[in-house]
């Protein structure tokens, strides 16, 4: 049986108060399509209707059963084609609740649908929160799931689908408020490592410009179609095989997830007032925050501890001099890349004592990643080093292949109170896991510092847009318009210190940059390193307006707190892959 099927993303701009003129159209297109040989068919959010509706009773004349005259003909036409149709609508159920739902209709009818669990800003006016969540449709063309728009800014949906099974995740949306194909589209895909076909509408609705960018997205990232604007049908090709094989960089990511390190993940810490929550019994209260400089160095580290300290202090003493508090150096920075074993350093030891007279000459935190040696047993770790001498280590908890002949997995999270803020520890590939960032983000943290030695490809530019955004949004050439890490920040709404190695005849291309909690702010809060060796600077502000409440964004953790964890159970089963 062919593991190679063609799929096609429907593009279009459906017209309020016209159902029957959009359906018309969406059939129109999606027979042409069919005709092209695509077996699976995906169409806009709410394409049969439009999508910004005041209220219940504006959509009500809209809705419909599912199944349905709507959906009848769509199987029709699936029945024609011996292919696979994913419709969005306005339904209607038995007790005459509204939902925003995803339906896939195959050749012999209905196969499944979604609910959309997570209605962005204007759907509470009509819809319910969906209660169908996290299937995976088993199809002869493949495992197929479903989600719809705002969805997928949470790590939790996609990543049940793909343990669940999914090749490829179809994702309706009406996105906006930035030029697409969209950074979180490109996540999902990449740390999931199966497919996402993006339907996307485009045009003006009510005032709300839609950004179209429909497109198909390969499990290493790669976005292999994309079209930009207009009605139209992207036709492209997935493969199976690609997405069973579940790498991301060349890891079997799945195979070494730590799901006895993520039950947090169904606790739902910020339900409450995240300012009286986190101060509770007067345990562990957040740090005040303040307005602080954040740098990120990278480098080429050396099997030579002396050298790589000498280094280390010259960046820092670099990066003080430019006004910063808190200084991130790369996975391994002390003691080298080339064979860790050799090089490892006891904690507290004597790299870590010059450490922390280079913290106190410079009134300075630092982050820096070292082998450790702790008795008999070797560690990747990081140490965060105070100016009053103070050291916090974590120890890497998710090992790539080759680590794995020298280092043990550590055992938890390190969490650290700085005037900086809440600071959590990552290390390198652990980034590549959405449970550890989001496990730290439910910790209260306001920053993530990642020492890192990633090889390959996380981010990619974005040649412009013709669709025209309202001002600030950026419709112009980007190097840089999808970095994985800064995905990483703005899903969990804090600001990520990624500090990577830079060598590029090795495989490390740096990329260092430090990220800011909100993506959709324009400009962007950030900063990226350039190529080689250097710094690179973002002011980091954790402070509150005169509150009981958190006024800041990294404090109050919208994304965060829009999560379902009642549905999450799924991601801390145990199972082999």
């Amino acid at each position: 049986m062919s593991t190679i099927h063609k799929v096609a993303a429907v593009q279009f701009e459906p017209t309020m108060f016209e159902k029957a003129r959009n359906i018309a159209r969406l059939l129109e297109l999606c027979e042409q399509a069919a005709a092209a040989g695509a077996k699976l068919i995906v169409t806009p959010e709410m394409g049969t209707t439009g999508y910004c509706w005041f209220d219940r009773a504006e959509v009500a004349p809209f809705v419909e059963s599912i199944p349905g005259p709507t959906t009848s003909r769509f199987a029709a036409l699936a029945r024609k084609h011996d292919c696979y149709i994913v419709v969005g609508m306005p339904e209607v159920d038995d007790e005459n609740i509204y939902f925003n739902t995803a339906v896939l209709i195959g050749p012999d009818g209905i196969v499944g649908r979604h609910r959309k669990t997570h209605p962005y800003i204007s759907e509470p006016k009509w819809a319910a929160a969906g209660d169908l969540h996290n299937q995976v449709f088993e199809t002869p063309i493949g495992r197929i799931a479903l989600l719809i728009c705002m969805d997928i800014h949470f790590v939790e949906t996609a990543r049940l689908m793909a343990l669940g099974g999914a090749d490829v995740i179809c994702h309706i949306s009406n996105w906006l408020a930035e030029r697409t194909p969209a950074p979180y589209w490109i996540s999902r895909a990449f740390e999931n490592g199966c497919y996402v076909i993006e339907s996307n509408r485009w045009g003006l609705e009510r005032t709300v410009q839609f950004s179209g960018g429909s497109c198909v997205i390969a499990p290493d990232g790669q976005v292999i179609a994309v079209l930009d604007k207009g009605d139209g049908v992207l036709l492209s090709e997935i493969d199976l095989d690609a997405a069973r094989a579940r790498r991301v960089l060349g890891e079997a990511v799945f195979a070494q997830r730590r799901p006895e390190l993520y039950p947090e993940l169904l606790t739902d810490t910020f339900s409450w007032n995240p300012r009286d929550f986190f101060g509770l019994y007067g345990h562990e209260p957040w740090p005040a925050g303040k307005t602080s400089q954040v740098s990120v160095a990278q480098f080429a580290p050396r099997e030579d501890v002396d050298q790589n300290l000498s280094e280390i202090a010259a960046l820092a003493r670099k990066a003080r001099a430019e006004g910063a508090d808190l200084v991130v150096f790369p996975e391994l920075a002390v003691t080298g890349l080339g064979n860790p074993a050799r090089t490892t350093q006891p904690i507290p030891g004597p790299a870590t004592d010059r450490l922390e007279e280079l913290a106190a000459e410079l009134g300075l935190y630092l982050v820096c990643g070292l082998a450790e040696r702790a008795g008999d047993t070797l560690y990747n770790s990081a140490c965060l080093v105070t100016p009053d001498g103070d050291i916090s280590v974590y120890r890497k908890t998710h090992l790539i292949e080759d680590e794995r002949s020298w280092a043990t997995a550590g055992a938890g999270w390190t969490v650290v109170d700085t005037p900086v803020g809440r600071i959590g520890l990552l290390i390198g590939h652990d980034a590549s896991f959405p449970e550890a960032g989001r496990v730290l983000a439910l910790r209260g943290c306001d920053l993530i510092a990642c020492p890192a030695a990633i090889k390959g490809r996380f981010s990619s530019s974005h040649a412009g847009t013709e669709v025209e955004q309202p001002k600030p949004i950026p419709t112009g050439l980007d190097p840089h318009h999808w970095h994985h890490l800064r995905v990483r920040a703005g899903e969990n709404n804090l600001f990520f210190a990624f500090a990577n190695v830079v060598d590029p005849k090795r495989g490390y291309p740096g990329l260092s940059g430090v990220f800011g909690p909100d993506t959709f702010a324009f400009p962007r809060r950030e900063a990226i390193a350039a190529g080689g060796t250097g710094l690179a600077t973002a002011l980091v502000d954790t402070t509150n307006l005169d509150s009981i409440y958190p006024t800041n964004v990294v404090r109050r953790k919208d994304l965060v707190s829009m999560r379902m964890p009642h549905s999450y159970r799924g991601l801390v089963k145990v199972k082999n892959y």
